[in-house]
């Protein structure tokens, strides 16, 4: 974990996981894919997770005055199992496979924002059960590669959210699951002490992002941006599943 190529991209992936926290959730999910082109995705997971964690507080301060209490309710019981799945697991899964996986996720996810009508759809009623089984999944790609945003998505943005209680809301919740993910990840030996030296220097750029991300939900178009991010998510991880692919 050294040199100019490492320490660019690593920087990028800080200030992608801190606007994350500010209210941008999409753009969290590219810091794993962006590291995990000069490292494995299992060491960029454990070094970005302390930065995440960090992060968390700041945004927490952000948005500390809009969550939905339902969302929360039934949504952290769930991602809880979920992380509970993946650390269970995490022995019999090689690395290859974490890799096309990461790689999945963030191109399923761009693809089904960039061909889905953009009509406004009503809110759809608030369902517990379905709550459960997205939370799960969250918690499960959390845990991989900290990708736990289009599950939370998939439930949550039907529902037809305040902006700011959206972002508030998923905040708190990744705040939580990002937390209980400090045991497995210290346990499965991924928070090193060269990870954690690493993460250090991070924290700085990502604080700064935090409130980055929060002054650009207020000025950037969100289409714009996020098309912007969409795009970029969509290239990084067919270049992952090219790598898993070829091994």
């Amino acid at each position: 974990m050294d040199g100019t190529l490492f320490w660019g991209l690593a920087v990028l992936a800080a200030v992608l996981v801190g606007m994350s926290k500010g209210g941008l959730p999409v753009v969290g999910m590219l810091g794993v894919p962006v590291l995990s082109l000069v490292i494995s995705p299992v060491t960029a997971a454990g070094l970005l997770l302390p930065v995440f964690v960090l992060s968390d507080m700041f945004g927490l301060y952000a948005y500390r005055r809009a969550f939905d209490r339902r969302v929360l309710a039934v949504m952290i019981p769930a991602t809880t199992l979920g992380v509970a799945i993946g650390w269970a697991t995490a022995s019999f899964v090689p690395e290859r496979l974490v890799t096309g996986v990461v790689g999945l996720i963030g191109a399923a996810f761009a693809a089904n924002f960039l061909l889905r009508r953009q009509g406004e759809a009503p809110a759809r009623p608030f369902n517990a059960a379905a709550g459960g089984v997205w939370g799960t999944v969250a918690g499960l790609t959390s845990f991989v590669s900290h990708a736990g945003a289009p599950p939370y998505q998939v439930f949550v943005l039907p529902l037809r959210l305040e902006k700011a209680v959206f972002a508030g809301t998923s905040t708190i919740l990744f705040a939580y699951v990002n937390a209980i993910k400090l045991v497995p990840y210290w346990a499965l030996g991924q928070l090193s002490v060269e990870n954690l030296r690493v993460a250090a220097v991070l924290m700085a750029p990502a604080a700064v992002a935090v409130f980055a991300g929060v002054w650009l939900v207020r000025v950037i178009p969100q289409k714009l941006f996020f098309g912007v991010v969409v795009w970029a998510l969509l290239l990084v991880s067919l270049r992952l599943i090219w790598s898993a692919a070829i091994g």
